[in-house]
């Protein structure tokens, strides 16, 4: 794999799902304000011309909702990746009473120090038999690494390895918090269609009152950026999932620990099989819970993932399963983990 080049792909695909992403929003006021413009030629008899600051307040009121929505979604984060973890069903690790959490646990610690960052906290999905894992945080000074059972039970050091390495990308590359505030942004959006949504409702008396037609094309116009606000925020993700498959590969100098993990989620111990991930984690997940392949996929393809790793397409693997959630074992001195 050609993890530099596949790096600076994803991050050029970024940068412009970005651009376009702005783009939208500078569309949706502008849509905004030609329906409203419009509504007022209607609705005013002898048009003569537009009141003071007409447009100027339409703009400004759009922007509230957007900017409204991104700050009501990112408080939601408040208390950093450890709070959010623990509402996802995630406990701290337990490394000097459990072996394979001692494991996982140093393999943080050493990536960290390659990767020339902080050790995030490690955490454990007790519950969650799939292979998956996420990272949460705002920085490297609240972030958290949470891994399932399924993981710890099912990879190889290796692949355990590749996972962790993944997930330090995230939070090397800031992309939960990219995450969160272009959900905040789409929120603000989903806030405008609502505006006019309620603006077009009946009274008691099943009737509409005035503010029904502007109510409508704020509706209408809100609707377009929503759609395509989640659009571009699902792309930008799996633009983000591609960078830290490609990071992970250039961490561990392996494509089989990474390209192992999603070859044996593959086969048969999928992302989304089992306990469902709390819905603030989901776009998070290691391996999306879709069912197929679509524009509003948080997640690129599983096989997609697989073929850029190896540069070719390969089988699927069976997942393994052994007890290593047993006591800590003694070890010779020296010994690696």
């Amino acid at each position: 794999m050609r993890f530099f080049e596949q790096q600076g792909r994803a991050r050029a695909e970024t940068r412009k799902l970005l651009l376009l992403f702005a783009l939208a929003v500078l569309l949706l006021v502008l849509g905004i304000n030609a329906a409203l413009a419009l509504t007022w030629r209607l609705v005013t008899p002898g048009f003569s011309g537009y009141p003071a600051y007409f447009f100027t307040v339409n703009t400004v009121m759009t922007l509230v909702f957007v900017l409204g929505g991104w700050w009501l979604e990112t408080s939601s984060l408040e208390g950093g990746g450890e709070k959010l973890a623990r509402r996802a069903g995630a406990r701290e690790a337990w490394p000097s009473s459990r072996f394979d959490e001692q494991k996982l646990c140093n393999i943080a610690a050493e990536l960290a120090i390659a990767a020339s960052m902080r050790t995030p906290q490690v955490m454990v999905l007790e519950r969650v038999e799939s292979i998956n894992a996420f990272a949460a945080g705002w920085d490297e000074d609240d972030a958290v690494i949470a891994v399932t059972r399924g993981a710890l039970d099912g990879l190889t050091r290796d692949e355990l390895q590749g996972l962790v390495a993944h997930e330090l990308s995230h939070i090397r590359e800031g992309d939960t918090r990219l995450n969160m505030r272009l959900a905040g942004m789409v929120s603000g959006l989903e806030m405008i269609f609502n505006l006019g949504a309620g603006m077009c409702e009946r009274d008691a008396n099943e009737r509409r009152s005035a503010l029904a037609l502007p109510g409508l094309a704020i509706m209408a116009a809100g609707f377009l950026g929503w759609v395509a606000g989640r659009a571009l925020k699902a792309a930008v993700s799996r633009q983000r999932e591609f960078l830290a498959d490609a990071r992970a590969v250039q961490f561990t100098r392996s494509k089989d620990g990474l390209g192992g993990v999603l070859r044996k989620v593959a086969g048969g111990q999928g992302g989304g099989e089992g306990r469902r991930f709390h819905p603030a984690v989901q776009h998070m997940l290691l391996v999306g819970q879709q069912a197929g392949t679509h524009w509003l996929d948080s997640h690129p393809p599983l096989g997609e993932r697989i073929r850029r790793i190896y540069g070719r397409a390969m089988p699927a693997l069976p997942p393994e399963h052994r007890p290593a959630h047993d006591a800590l074992a003694p070890t010779q001195p020296g010994a690696l983990l």
